[in-house]
């Protein structure tokens, strides 16, 4: 497992959350574990989704969900 960061929907402003994702290589990984009540992701727990590089306001960088299969 490994932690990826997943955009919300609806928020107003850009947010990403850490959520667990399994490795399947060739960055993609399927997303897992569930969606917590009020908040909606981008792509929805079980889905296979493609990762990127991404640098955060804070200066951090982490794996982003971009894009489906």
């Amino acid at each position: 497992m490994k932690t990826i960061y997943m955009p919300l929907e609806n928020e107003g402003i850009d947010v990403w959350k850490p959520v667990q994702a399994e490795d399947l290589g060739g960055g993609r990984v399927r997303i897992v574990g569930s969606m917590p009540e009020g908040e909606r992701w981008r792509f929805p727990p079980g889905s296979i989704v493609r990762i990127r590089a991404r640098r955060f306001a804070d200066g951090s960088t982490g794996p982003e969900a971009f894009a489906g299969r």
